[in-house]
């Protein structure tokens, strides 16, 4: 109920906001699992790529938007919560990545549709960094196919180190599915996950044209208290 409020409020007010040009929505599979895998350029790509979508999609996100005080930390929990049904996640903890996969893996085995970042963190420089295993192995123990995603515009609605949002012409580009069914059979896992991870952060390539970075990109260290 909270999501289909949100998608009739919300679609509205992001069409006038931000002016999205949408593709390729007939490329994600109404039923089934199926893993939404996007280039990160900005927070607001996880309030795009669902508005854009015909299902509704889960994406991870830091627990601190779930336990944040006054007036903004209860829009965060409205938001996140109520509305986006996103899954918190404690970014600081040692079992992090590992719980993060058990947990979007209870999504795809519900047949549901989880988003994904293989980059890991969202992209400063609007470069396209190497994507972490992390999606190979979603592919390999649940079979879903990988819709991959291009974003484009989103870093504009809030630039770095601005407080206030603008609007802002927005792109996202849903391509064709991978289907990695067989594929990989008697290819050992470690091998297996890295080459789907690549041949995903290919196909987001495609779509963005971004500059590619052969290395991980690394979350900012955060302030010295």
């Amino acid at each position: 109920m909270y999501y289909r409020l949100a998608r009739t409020v919300s679609k509205p007010l992001l069409r006038a906001a931000f002016r999205p040009d949408v593709s390729g929505i007939e490329n994600i599979p109404l039923d089934g699992p199926v893993i939404i895998a996007s280039n990160h350029i900005s927070f607001f790509d996880s309030i795009v790529i669902p508005a854009a979508s015909p299902r509704q999609i889960s994406y991870l996100a830091k627990s601190e938007y779930f336990t944040g005080h006054g007036l903004r930390g209860r829009i965060n929990r409205l938001f996140f919560d109520g509305i986006a049904g996103a899954i918190p996640v404690d970014r600081d903890d040692t079992r992090a990545a590992h719980k993060s996969l058990e947990l979007a893996l209870g999504v795809l085995s519900r047949d549901g549709a989880f988003g994904i970042y293989p980059e890991g963190t969202r992209s400063r420089d609007l470069r396209l960094y190497r994507g972490h295993t992390g999606v190979g192995h979603l592919v390999l123990e649940s079979g879903a196919p990988v819709v991959p995603v291009g974003v484009r515009g989103t870093e504009k609605i809030q630039p770095a180190g601005s407080r206030f949002v603008r609007p802002a012409r927005v792109a996202v580009r849903f391509g064709r599915p991978l289907d990695f069914t067989g594929r990989f059979d008697g290819v050992a896992k470690g091998k297996a996950r890295r080459m789907i991870s690549d041949e995903v952060m290919d196909a987001i390539a495609a779509i963005t044209g971004q500059e590619r970075v052969d290395e991980y990109n690394v979350r900012p260290a955060k302030p010295a208290a």
